[in-house]
């Protein structure tokens, strides 16, 4: 089972928020550190699924994934843009969209999406290694992410608002009306969507190879009975320490996101 270092889940974090520093401009920028950071220590241990069977279902996973989505998405932007594809969004749009697709997988500022499985058949014969906070309203992932980011005050901009809430594409049966058109009034106006959700799918598919793909391969046992356990950074870096190192990871940052 997978499992990151306090070192790895800590530098994916600096980089996260350098991810922030570099892309976002103006007061959205600020407005969004700020909302991380009040969810820092929430953030940074989240993993991106309950089941080990999904992918990045380990403590420092969210964020992992995360990074991971931004660097697909710049890499698809540059292969649409290679074939001249209409510039329908901003450069901004597209990482904006791709760093908060998944927000609401972590719950609501103060509340945890998700807590460690304590029911250990499950942790062993489901590799359900979380379980759902039932204390919170149900709601799907990308209306929880674009609940939180206007209670946080935070602008969304119409391409930015679709590429959130259809990054899953047709695998939400919601998103049919978006995504099947017959007619060109009726299509979507911006290829951000679609380029986020191919991103989601790469990341996810690099993870879920990454995990189970040699197992498979090799005949090695599906399922490990080893628990997923977080590994708590010895001290949650306070607001003030996390901006002083955004600045310097800035000059690192695509070195650090090629890691991802």
């Amino acid at each position: 089972m997978t499992q990151l270092s306090a070192e790895q889940i800590q530098a994916n974090w600096n980089t996260f928020l350098a991810v922030i520093d570099t892309y976002i401009t103006g007061d959205r920028s600020t407005l969004l550190k700020d909302l991380y950071l009040s969810m820092e220590e929430q953030t940074i241990l989240a993993p991106a699924a309950i089941r080990d069977s999904n992918h990045n279902c380990f403590a420092g996973g969210y964020v992992d994934h995360v990074l991971r989505v931004v660097k697909a998405s710049l890499q698809l932007d540059n292969v649409w843009k290679s074939f001249n594809v209409g510039e329908t969004y901003s450069q901004e749009e597209l990482v904006f969209a791709a760093i908060n697709h998944d927000l609401g997988k972590l719950g609501l500022p103060g509340t945890p999406g998700v807590f460690p499985n304590d029911n250990d058949w499950q942790v062993k014969n489901q590799g359900a290694h979380y379980k759902f906070n039932t204390a919170l309203s149900f709601a799907s992932v990308p209306d929880r992410s674009l609940f939180i980011l206007q209670s946080a005050g935070i602008t969304v901009s119409e391409n930015e608002y679709l590429g959130i809430k259809l990054h899953d594409g047709l695998y939400d049966e919601a998103n049919k009306h978006y995504l099947i058109s017959y007619q060109p009034e009726s299509r979507l106006r911006s290829s951000l969507p679609i380029i986020l959700h191919q991103a989601d799918m790469l990341a996810a598919r690099v993870e879920w190879e990454g995990e189970w793909l040699p197992r498979l391969n090799s005949g090695s046992p599906i399922r490990q009975t080893k628990t997923v356990t977080h590994k708590i950074i010895s001290k949650p870096a306070a607001s003030e320490e996390a901006m002083k190192r955004i600045s310097s990871a800035n000059p690192n940052l695509m070195a650090a996101l090629k890691n991802i």
